[in-house]
């Protein structure tokens, strides 16, 4: 008997965002037709589990356009829509959505504040094109993870300037005890 994968999915008026979530999986094996059906199939963990996945995408997708990376982690798919309009949903048909399928809050954006095309940093990954299936080695490299932007600290404007002299952080401030103490007086 096999199972599911964990999937998390977004989109924007041209595309669809689909992620498998199945670290270490061997044998990856992914397909998609053109009337927007995706499916997926690996072996993975300690016992060398089946994973099976069949979604029957809303609508359909140019399989020519879309791409495919596979990494050691999950197997990010960018699936190009044949028409260019925001979907209702991810799956065709009435039923409730699977529980293993989630929204990819990482990349999700709203239908009113969607900028176009180019809008998402995939953290350079090597996306090959679903045309060209056979022979992939995967592409995903776990040097590029996004966690700089994480380590960044946003401060309010007042804090800015009581922080700052000349463009400068003030003495008192630098050292290893400065976010210590910006971190405290925040949280009162």
């Amino acid at each position: 008997m096999s199972r599911h994968p964990e999937v998390k999915w977004a989109e924007r008026a041209d595309k669809v965002y689909i992620t498998v979530l199945l670290p270490d999986s061997k044998n990856a094996k992914v397909n998609l037709k053109p009337e927007g059906v995706f499916t997926f199939s690996a072996n993975a963990g300690a016992d060398n589990s089946l994973y099976e996945l069949k979604l029957d995408l809303y609508d359909k997708v140019n399989v020519e356009e879309s791409k495919i990376s596979i990494g050691v982690r999950n197997i990010v798919c960018v699936l190009e829509k044949v028409e260019k309009v925001w979907w209702k949903k991810l799956l065709r048909g009435d039923g409730k959505t699977p529980h293993y399928i989630k929204v990819d809050w990482d990349k999700w954006v709203d239908e009113d504040e969607d900028t176009g095309p180019g809008d998402i940093d995939l953290g350079g990954m090597d996306f090959s094109s679903f045309g060209n299936m056979g022979g992939m080695d995967g592409g995903m490299d776990d040097s590029e993870d996004s966690s700089d932007d994480e380590e960044q600290e946003v401060t309010k404007p007042a804090e800015a300037d009581t922080n700052k002299v000349d463009g400068n952080a003030k003495p008192e401030e630098q050292g290893a005890g400065a976010s210590e103490k910006k971190e405290a007086d925040a949280s009162t």
